[in-house]
């Protein structure tokens, strides 16, 4: 039922969709939605009026007691729930302000908000997701939007949805798309390594959360059937590993990755993954053998996390990228451990992907890296940059001609797109030079570098930002053949099929041969089998 300066509307929403909208003269104030786990009632977006947001949904029970260091469990809600507030970002570790020669004023607030890093409360009862959407317009709509799920990056050991980077109210206004960010848990959390225990819980939850939305995005007015998840660095690898774990049941019809896919970021072994795990135990007196999880979860979580934090990274395949002691390790199930024979075997969800990475992703590697004493020279970025992003997307002509993501896509029919991103915008310099540095292409995709950097976009950068808003809600609206109806060409290493995006900061895509980036790669070790 809609109230509109005095008249009241009626209708049956179209599939069943058990939402109720109720406004004030002429604008709608807030909505109803009807889950399987009770109603949601969400409000108008604060920036976005046109859009209404729905913050910390619980997907699944909070992992706490017997459930910390478990699977996720479905939630057994019932009544009413008032998402009007984000929720407890998931444990993690925090990092000191850094101090880099050249840092522009608005360099720390950006890493702040990119990190995880601004002071937003953490507790393990994290495991929620957020929803922007446009109400569904007079007379009623069937649920037809097609939606957006979110993976944020950080090494599975930082990150949340509560942050300005990804607040998805600016990209659903812009493009009437459902847009969902997901919680997942990071670190020990999330990735424990305990023997016995079922691993890998941080892409878990991504799972039971896509799930969730399957069974009720509909009453958000989205399309359940055209699902597409996204994310970026781990959160990317994380969709690419989805496309292997997922082959007879995916869910979701697209796939985007967003710098990082199953090829570019090395892996613990397993014996430091299980001595890292009984390293933390015997810190908070569960001791250092044998079945220690019972106890661990006798534990504050804020005591686990101090002696995980204090843990040193693993040498990782370059000076600008260690590997965190708690990580993704293969588990048979959701990670796998023979991706080179899967890639080139054909067996992965015959899935839409686009996927790309940005033209200096070191940018912003090399922050951290000095925070830590290292001091990586111009060549050992270039490396990195080939090794763990232009070379997992491409070709990689060594090791028997293997050829990777992109072009094994392409090779057995499944329709693919990649992009290179090339902006260097003033209100998200870094420090001069930054480039187009890891994470700068996010905010494009959301629309909200003013908001991040607290500087207007400049004009030529809202037009890339609409451009890109534009392709990924036709990638997310058709996977099939959305961006080739925006006249962007399959990928195919033969042709003029890679596409730029802000070349020397113009708007507009530009398609060239992937040789241009890619004819290195014949020399290079990909990132997740260098040493």
């Amino acid at each position: 039922m809609f109230f509109a300066r005095g008249v009241i509307f009626v209708c049956v929403l179209a599939s069943n969709i058990p939402a109720t909208f109720a406004g004030s003269k002429d604008r709608v104030v807030d909505l109803t939605a009807s889950t399987s786990d009770g109603e949601i009632i969400g409000h108008l977006a604060k920036n976005r009026s046109s859009v209404l947001e729905f913050l910390g949904i619980p997907y699944a029970q909070p992992p706490t007691g017997s459930l910390r260091f478990a699977a996720p469990a479905k939630r057994q809600g019932s009544g009413s729930y008032v998402a009007s507030d984000w929720s407890s970002d998931c444990p993690q570790a925090s990092s000191p302000p850094y101090d880099f020669p050249g840092f522009t004023p608005q360099a720390q607030q950006i890493i702040n908000y990119f990190a995880g890093n601004a002071g937003t409360r953490r507790d393990e009862d994290c495991l929620t997701l957020n929803i922007w959407t446009r109400p569904l317009a007079l007379p009623c709509e069937s649920a037809q939007k097609p939606v957006l799920v979110f993976f944020y990056g950080g090494r599975t050991a930082i990150g949340t949805t509560h942050s300005p980077v990804y607040d998805g109210q600016y990209f659903a206004d812009a493009e009437d798309v459902v847009v969902v960010t997901v919680n997942y848990r990071l670190s020990i959390f999330g990735f424990p390594g305990c023997p016995g225990c079922t691993q890998n819980l941080g892409f878990r939850d991504q799972r039971l959360a896509v799930e969730w939305l399957r069974d009720n995005v509909a009453a958000f007015g989205g399309d359940a059937s055209r699902i597409t998840i996204f994310g970026q660095s781990s959160g990317g690898v994380a969709v690419d590993y989805w496309s292997y774990a997922y082959l007879e049941d995916p869910i979701v019809a697209g796939l985007i990755s967003h710098s990082g896919n199953a090829f570019s970021f090395p892996l613990n072994p397993a014996n430091l993954t299980i001595s890292n795990w009984y390293n933390v135990s015997a810190e908070v007196g569960c001791g250092s053998t044998g079945d220690t999880v019972p106890c661990m979860r006798t534990k504050k979580w804020e005591e686990i996390e101090e002696a995980a934090s204090n843990l040193p990274s693993a040498v990782g395949s370059s000076p600008l990228r260690s590997v965190p002691p708690f990580y993704p390790s293969p588990d048979g199930e959701v990670v796998l451990s023979n991706y080179t024979e899967l890639s080139l075997g054909d067996h992965f969800a015959k899935i839409p992907y686009l996927l790309g990475n940005n033209n200096n992703e070191q940018g912003y590697y090399i922050i951290p890296a000095v925070a830590n004493g290292a001091d990586p020279t111009e060549a050992e970025g270039d490396l990195f940059l080939l090794q763990s992003f232009t070379c997992p997307n491409y070709v990689n002509h060594s090791r028997h001609q293997k050829m990777f993501e992109a072009t094994n896509r392409h090779a057995h029919g499944v329709p693919v797109w990649q992009y290179r991103y090339f902006g260097h915008w003033e209100n998200l310099r870094l420090y001069p030079g930054s480039g187009a540095y890891h994470g700068s292409d996010i905010e494009m995709v959301f629309g909200n570098s003013g908001v991040v950097s607290g500087i207007p976009p400049s004009e030529p950068e809202e037009q890339v930002s609409r451009l890109m808003q534009h392709a990924w809600a036709a990638f997310a609206a058709n996977p099939a053949s959305g961006l080739s109806e925006l006249g962007w060409p399959e990928y195919d290493p033969e042709r003029n099929s890679l596409v730029c995006l802000a070349y020397k900061n113009r708007p507009g895509a530009d398609f060239v041969r992937p040789s241009m980036y890619d004819h290195p790669c014949s020399t290079v070790e990909l990132g997740a089998m260098a040493t």
